[in-house]
């Protein structure tokens, strides 16, 4: 069976700084749009809150309800994949680089899995 390409959807939300498109890492991947300098906020995880675990699911910590709260995305935000040497990371459902991103890198965020 032939191996088919992704198809890559249409950009998200409006969001100028990001774009999808295959990834050598995993499937569909979001990339920089522009060179994003260290601390950019990159853009935010939209999506409908959930109990369930799934494929776009993002878990974050609420501090003030002392519980984890998920969002199944929505928007491009969905398409990041992981590395153990993140350009980018999340500060609540808010994404920010780590470092310089160039134009058309991949943006990655660990997944925190395990230790």
């Amino acid at each position: 069976m032939k191996k088919r390409t992704p198809r890559v959807p249409a950009v998200y939300n409006g969001n100028e700084l990001v774009y999808v498109a295959p990834s050598a890492i995993h499937g569909l991947g979001l990339f920089a749009r522009r060179p994003l300098p260290r601390e950019t906020l990159i853009g935010t995880y939209l999506g409908r809150p959930t109990r369930r675990n799934g494929k776009h699911v993002l878990w974050v910590w609420d501090e003030s309800a002392e519980r984890w709260e998920g969002l199944d995305g929505t928007n491009e935000m969905r398409f990041l994949n992981h590395s153990d040497a993140p350009n980018a990371e999340f500060d609540g459902f808010d994404l920010y680089s780590l470092r310089k991103i160039d134009k058309d890198e991949e943006i990655t965020f660990d997944y925190q899995w395990g230790p």
